[in-house]
């Protein structure tokens, strides 16, 4: 089931969000202070191309100072208006009984996208 989840994801909208997540991390490496929040959104492409079937899990860093400063940048700058695209996708496609699927990968992405420090998609 989650072959065809992600295969569908990827027809509809997953691999566009993802190819836009690594030029968003392509474009942010160019700057030395940007490497490491355009690292993470390579990472948090990767991880869109197939979100079904992948949970969240925390790296055993998730606790330190220096990942809350990184995700407290993340979200002034990026997360805030990435999660809201998560957010608005989700609820369009919860609208759905054949899109609660989708709505709910959205929702995972959601949170990975809005403090991404410290998480994985697994």
């Amino acid at each position: 089931m989650s072959l065809l989840g992600n295969i569908i994801w990827l027809i509809f909208g997953g691999f566009i969000s993802a190819v836009g997540y690594i030029i968003g991390g392509i474009t942010t490496c160019l700057t030395i202070i940007g490497i490491p929040f355009g690292i993470k959104a390579i990472e948090i492409g990767i991880a869109t191309f197939a979100p079904f079937g992948k949970e969240i899990v925390e790296k055993p860093s998730a606790g330190s100072t220096l990942t809350f400063i990184f995700n407290l940048i993340w979200v002034f700058l990026f997360g805030w208006a990435i999660a809201l695209n998560h957010l608005i996708w989700g609820i369009l496609l919860a609208i759905t009984i054949v899109g609660l699927p989708f709505a709910k990968q959205h929702f995972k992405l959601m949170v990975l996208a809005l403090v991404p420090f410290g998480r994985e998609l697994v």
